[in-house]
């Protein structure tokens, strides 16, 4: 029996880390982090995911990292989102 299913967010395959665990992350970990993100973001529109852009695939896009300064380490979700510090996920 097939169940019915609700459209997969961006939030679904994204992972976020506190601004303490990234920072305790290495060089090549924030790498797969990178590409693993931009991965998922690039499967999600391809099937089909018409959402804004979240900002923090804009900035790894960039080559930035996930983070703006000053942000505090605590992660929230909203209805379509994940924000930790000030990466919006």
């Amino acid at each position: 029996m097939r169940e019915s299913q609700e459209p997969v967010s961006f939030r679904d395959v994204a992972v976020a880390f506190t601004q303490e665990e990234w920072q305790q992350l290495g060089p090549e970990q924030k790498t797969t982090y990178r590409d693993v993100m931009l991965e998922n973001y690039s499967h999600l529109v391809s099937v089909g995911y018409d959402s804004a852009k979240p900002s923090v695939i804009a900035r790894l896009e960039q080559g930035e990292e996930p983070w703006v300064a000053g942000g505090d380490s605590a992660c929230r979700r909203g209805p379509d989102f994940l924000v930790c510090g000030h990466a919006e996920v």
